[in-house]
């Protein structure tokens, strides 16, 4: 049994491998890398996850963020931080600087950042299928030097680490000014974790040494 949209009950029997057949395909493993994910109590595909919020000061306030879209819906489009999941025997912070340096080609030093300095758990529907994941997110400010190698003349990073799934349905990343990011988000468009664009602006100043909890769920 698991919490289901608005708030109800959803209740329904496993299939013998242990997935929810209404909300999890067949053919997930083809759809979510089985190596990061594997099912859960829930019957859902689940994995722990590191994720770097990355911000600036100068030549403005801003945050590096990812934007993909649904792979069966690319009207269906949302922004999010650099990261992924953790691989077997590595710690988050590891995960977190490895996935900086594959996602970004930005190499940041473990003492670099702070946290986690939020832990959220969520689940969503990505790829068609409706997924779990629980994530630790670390603070790095970064001086605009730090990542300018990284930038093309489009202001787009390097994207040449992102793997054949992430090309396929992740379309940018690139720095984000706060003010910008709060006109997208007041016109409709879906950042997460949701409290994100006030997150970094309590952030840019430093880390307060608050762990922030947060549950979204779809």
């Amino acid at each position: 049994m698991s919490e289901g949209p608005g708030g109800l009950d959803h209740r329904v029997a496993t299939t013998p491998d242990g997935r929810d057949p209404e909300r999890v395909p067949e053919n997930w493993r083809e759809l979510l890398d089985p190596v990061e994910w594997s099912l859960n109590a829930e019957g859902l595909p689940a994995r722990r996850a590191a994720r770097v919020i990355a911000l600036r000061h100068d030549p403005e306030p801003a945050i590096l963020l990812v934007t993909g879209h649904d792979f069966g819906d690319a009207d269906h489009w949302w922004a999010f931080t650099p990261g992924g999941g953790i691989l077997p025997g590595e710690s988050s912070l590891d995960a977190a600087v490895r996935e900086m340096r594959e996602e970004t080609g930005v190499v940041l030093e473990p003492d670099e950042l702070a946290g986690p300095v939020v832990r959220r758990s969520s689940r969503f529907v990505f790829n068609l299928v409706t997924a779990r994941q629980d994530e630790e997110m670390f603070l790095a400010v970064l001086d605009a030097g730090r990542t300018a190698a990284s930038e093309g003349a489009d202001g787009e990073m390097d994207r040449s680490g992102w793997t054949d799934l992430e090309q396929e349905v992740l379309d940018s990343l690139r720095w984000w000014p706060l003010g910008a990011l709060d006109a997208a988000v007041a016109e409709g468009t879906a950042v997460y974790p949701q409290a994100l664009p006030v997150l970094a602006r309590e952030l840019l100043g430093g880390w307060d040494g608050v762990v922030r909890e947060i549950l979204e769920e779809d």
